[in-house]
């Protein structure tokens, strides 16, 4: 009888549930806990994925299903984003900003990393009166419309045009990219780290010079850490490790510990540009919802005061040292984020089906679909990988 019904769940999920690609994996998961996903069968999976740096902190932590608990007691919506005071959204921004440069002191919440992105997107041009973005090849920013505009690869966005005028695309970690920056640009938008490129970071001198540029050119250095934040990196924030800091850090992802939850986040005198010429500049529904707040606060605070990102580094060099094979070309890596790479995606998809049907989950990224994405909850133990590193090995 159980397994007709899983039958029927997969047959009603490809039936009803909008599909994106072709042949979905289509894993039916009836329950999270810490770095385990189970299947309906009862079969734990360990979670390489986190929910693509969702779950930084862990599936179903105590503390977060808590908060969501209180809150949900107390109301849910009320009404649209900034017009009333809500106490987890007031809360969670005063949070945010007490480990954040002083700069950095005026939060607007949305939906999605990819609606911060848009929100950052407006916000630069309203404040600037410029209308020029310069974004990066092999960059991702989101899918919808403005995201997607700044997406570096036309694969993903020759099917959709036309798109925003006034995007210019330049390499990243080069000079380019800071010689394309001028007085009439309005910002420029760079992953602290690339993420849907392998896990490919800057050097140090580039961002550094990228910020010298903006500064000098009255540009707005917006930086893109919905997947680099809340301690991926071993640091609190990705931009942690560049000594710099942006004139708008965009945040998503693990901001909600679970539940969804985006951010932009600048100085007020530059936030201030949506209080009016137009009045409501930038608005939304549901960005920020009680719930949600309440749920990304949790997390916060609990990645905090549990010292999750202690031992990121070692989990890094774990996973680097056990990753031996040579059919491995290269692993790629910054904090416990990593991109095993193979010589062809044809290699990397009967790998990682492999692994998933021995449980361990992982996919592939999208600029390079060569490579196995390893993004773990932070507090993954050190035999959890040894056990996946070890199925990864026999997968190859």
């Amino acid at each position: 009888m159980q397994k007709q019904e899983q039958v029927n769940q997969r047959q009603l999920f490809l039936q009803h549930v909008a599909q994106t690609s072709p042949e979905p994996l289509a894993l039916e998961i009836t329950r999270a806990e810490g770095a385990l996903l189970f299947t309906a069968d009862g079969k734990p999976h360990i979670d390489l994925i986190g929910g693509i740096s969702v779950a930084n902190i862990g599936h179903r932590h105590p503390k977060v299903v808590a908060a969501i608990q209180k809150q949900l007691d107390a109301y849910m919506h009320i009404m649209v984003y900034g017009e009333l005071v809500q106490t987890p959204q007031v809360q969670y921004a005063t949070l945010l900003t007490q480990h954040l440069p002083d700069s950095l002191n005026s939060v607007y919440f949305t939906n999605s990393g990819a609606e911060a992105i848009e929100g950052a997107m407006k916000l630069s041009k309203r404040y600037t009166g410029r209308h020029k973005i310069i974004a990066c090849n092999f960059s991702y920013h989101g899918s919808t419309q403005g995201a997607l505009s700044l997406l570096g690869d036309e694969y993903w966005r020759s099917a959709y045009r036309p798109l925003l005028p006034g995007i210019t695309h330049v390499n990243y970690n080069t000079q380019e990219a800071i010689d394309a920056i001028d007085n009439q640009t309005a910002c420029i938008i760079v992953e602290t780290i690339q993420a849907e490129g392998g896990v490919k970071p800057p050097t140090a001198k580039w961002l550094q010079d990228l910020r010298k540029k903006c500064t000098k050119t009255g540009t707005l250095l917006v930086l893109d850490e919905v997947q680099a934040g809340f301690g991926r990196t071993g640091k609190l924030w990705g931009f942690e490790n560049f000594d710099i800091v942006p004139d708008i850090l965009v945040l998503g992802k693990a901001l909600g510990g679970g539940m969804p939850l985006g951010a932009f986040v600048a100085n007020k005198n530059i936030m201030d540009s949506f209080t009016a010429n137009p009045v409501l500049g930038h608005i939304t529904t549901f960005g920020g919802h009680p719930v949600c707040c309440a749920a990304g606060m949790a997390a916060m605070q609990a990645l905090l005061e549990e010292n999750m990102m202690a031992q990121v580094k070692e989990k890094e060099q774990l996973f680097v040292s056990l990753l031996q094979h040579p059919s491995i070309v290269a692993v790629h890596h910054y904090g416990l984020w990593l991109a095993v790479e193979f010589d062809s995606f044809a290699t990397n998809k009967r790998v990682i089906d492999a692994c998933i049907e021995n449980g361990v989950f992982s996919d592939w990224f999208l600029f390079a679909a060569n490579s196995l994405r390893i993004s773990p909850p932070l507090v993954i133990t050190n035999e959890q990988i040894k056990q996946a590193c070890d199925v990864i090995l026999a997968a190859i």
